[in-house]
């Protein structure tokens, strides 16, 4: 799996969220994005999976260009977006929401595989796949918005703000699930407004600041690095 992005910007109305960036993400590893909110982390994502359309620059997955194609055909490719707030369909049942996920796929046997599949990370999801999707907590909710994603069987996995408001233990429950996933060779994409907890479970990471990246490289050399220790970990 190959993602390259290249010098891409993207616009809301005529403000440019981001200026010319540049990335390369494979499966090997949990690539994280880090910066202060309205950075521009989270429209990378959406210019990736097709919801913000960059003005200029190209965007690449598996030898593809995936810059003018529709949501649905980039997810149809591989790419899964959990997007922040979960955007959850709340009176659904779990198991229904979960099938939502699938919607593009036609192969019924897999897609009964998957569900399995995705019952065996959150084994919670299973116990209550039968509820309203808006009675779940807050961490539930994460983890049916993860297992609709990957109910799409994707190959690269796009994350917006995972732990956002999620007590510690159930943070790191959805960490735990992040590290399964990538083990089972899943690109994941990491943005994360906890920088401490997404430079634990990075391989490498890019900082990005008013919609350019400044900093880039191996997760460990990113966490010494004395600006990021001053504006990001409090040290």
């Amino acid at each position: 799996m190959q993602l390259s992005i290249r010098d891409i910007h993207v616009y809301y109305g005529l403000s440019e969220a981001v200026k010319g960036i540049s990335m390369e993400v494979t499966d090997e590893g949990i690539i994280a994005l880090i910066g202060a909110n309205g950075a521009g982390k989270s429209t990378i994502l959406r210019a990736i999976s097709g919801l913000n359309r960059p003005k200029k620059g190209e965007i690449w997955f598996n030898d593809q260009r995936i810059d003018r194609l529709s949501p649905q055909a980039i997810v149809k490719l591989g790419i899964g977006h959990v997007p922040e707030g979960k955007r959850l369909f709340g009176e659904m049942s779990v198991e229904d929401n979960l099938l939502m996920g699938a919607y593009l796929r036609s192969d019924a046997d897999g897609i009964r595989q998957t569900i399995e599949e995705v019952y065996v990370h959150f084994p919670i999801l299973k116990e209550r796949r039968k509820q309203g999707a808006a009675t779940l907590s807050g961490g539930e909710q994460q983890m049916l918005a993860i297992g609709r994603a990957l109910m799409s069987a994707p190959r690269l996995l796009l994350l917006d703000e995972p732990s956002m408001g999620l007590s510690p233990l159930m943070g790191q429950e959805i960490v735990d699930i992040l590290i399964t996933l990538q083990k089972s060779k899943i690109g994941i994409v990491l943005v994360e407004q906890n920088a401490e907890l997404a430079l634990d479970i990075s391989t490498s990471c890019y900082v990005i600041q008013l919609g350019q990246i400044t900093l880039q490289g191996d997760s460990t050399t990113i966490r010494n690095n004395e600006d990021v220790k001053k504006a990001y970990l409090g040290m």
